[in-house]
């Protein structure tokens, strides 16, 4: 899911890492957006609302929105900064570091949440937004450009555009690939919709408020780690087959 790059990358390892980043993505949002009516995994409302500013020559006030626009920014350019640095290691899971980073900075602003929330929240969202870009970067480069876990306004033109291909099979031949879209966007799309879901629930129902961050934290890790055991299990499968067979 995490290790597999470029040609060994198939459908089934995208579907898997779309639906644990996605589920986290919904987390992520629906945690910030009840926190302090702020959205907390992509920009685009944030730039809408920093050029009104900046059109009204209200250039102190369009600075928060600046600084949510470039902590998403910076936390995109940090992930695809480590993944080149770690390039060099081949033996090294080079997306294991922004994952932890990323897990590291949300159960940071849950353990910090008695004294953040109320004196510095907008330190948190800019936070969850460096999260958030972290996430966006190291997914895109793990799977060459085709999943976006974020945010979802260009799934849903994405998905669209692939539905209405279905009925054009002559322009369109190559069904298998064009089903695979669809069912990758549907995924990304059920998943983030869930975790936004189950982590409202957290929050309203349970009470769990910005602790909820470390649920979603906890599903990074939990993913890192059957990601490690199943790789080093197949290692040791086909090492095992291999020496049976030079001794047969």
């Amino acid at each position: 899911m995490f290790r597999h790059q470029g040609k060994k990358r198939t459908l089934k390892h995208n579907l898997q890492i779309a639906s644990v980043l996605s589920f986290v993505a919904g987390i992520v949002n629906v945690t910030g957006f009840l926190s302090f009516k702020k959205l907390t995994t992509n920009v685009t409302g944030h730039f809408a609302l920093f050029i009104n500013d900046v059109a009204d020559f209200e250039f102190w006030k369009g600075t928060i929105y600046f600084l949510y626009i470039f902590s998403f920014l910076f936390g995109s350019f940090f992930s695809s900064f480590l993944i080149e640095k770690l390039k060099q290691n081949k033996l090294l899971n080079i997306f294991l570091l922004p994952t932890i980073l990323e897990v590291l900075v949300l159960i940071s602003i849950a353990m910090l949440i008695s004294y953040t929330q109320t004196t510095y929240p907008n330190v948190i969202v800019c936070m969850l937004l460096f999260t958030m870009g972290l996430q966006n970067s190291f997914v895109t480069k793990i799977s060459n450009s085709i999943v976006r876990t974020t945010h979802l306004t260009g799934l849903f033109t994405d998905l669209r555009i692939d539905l209405s291909h279905l009925f054009f099979p002559n322009s369109y031949p190559k069904r298998d690939l064009l089903k695979a879209n669809i069912k990758l966007r549907i995924y990304i799309i059920s998943f983030f919709f869930s975790g936004g879901l189950i982590g409202g629930y957290c929050y309203s129902i349970f009470n769990w408020k910005l602790y909820t961050l470390i649920f979603a934290a906890l599903i990074l890790l939990l993913s890192l780690f059957y990601d490690d055991f199943r790789y080093r299990f197949l290692i040791t499968k086909r090492k095992y087959t291999h020496r049976n067979l030079q001794n047969g």
